[in-house]
């Protein structure tokens, strides 16, 4: 989100403010039904480890409603995951006054040709929903490319 800042803030009182950190709201499914979507806050600032550490610790404290304010006022961009349901497209909605929701599917497996070679290769499909009055749906595709050479590239995390 750093590289797309108009995909990491705000958009209140007529205008997009952009976050000074990347604070990433997780979509979480309460036991007892619905969902909230907590932020863990200087994702940006964070190794992966120290990210599923603190994702673990999120979840725990989601589900016995232990949050702190701070967790559920500053998300900056919202990732939600409806593959453990068998969704393979997630067509999320914003959580206002965030400007960017990324959605994941469940792995699919597709068949992929390279080097003249057919092969079966798991795929997750990611999209992306966004604020017009902030951002493009072609930057919102560079966005999406970008995150793809991320998750392919784990090692540059």
């Amino acid at each position: 989100a750093r590289k797309y800042p108009e995909m990491n803030g705000f958009y209140r009182d007529g205008g997009f403010h952009p976050g000074a950190e990347v604070n990433i709201g997780v979509a979480i499914s309460l036991r007892q039904g619905g969902l909230v979507a907590p932020g863990l806050l200087a994702a940006d600032r964070k190794s992966v480890d120290e990210i599923m550490t603190a994702l673990a610790d999120l979840v725990k404290r989601t589900r016995a409603f232990s949050l702190r304010a701070s967790e559920l006022s500053e998300p900056t961009l919202t990732l939600t995951n409806l593959g453990d349901q068998g969704v393979e497209l997630v067509q999320g909605v914003i959580y206002p006054p965030q400007v960017a929701l990324v959605g994941f599917g469940k792995p699919t497996r597709r068949a992929w040709v390279e080097e003249n070679t057919l092969r079966l290769i798991p795929v997750v499909t990611a999209s992306l929903a966004a604020d017009h009055r902030v951002t493009d749906g072609h930057r919102g595709a560079l966005f999406l490319a970008y995150l793809r050479d991320l998750l392919q590239q784990p090692d540059k995390l």
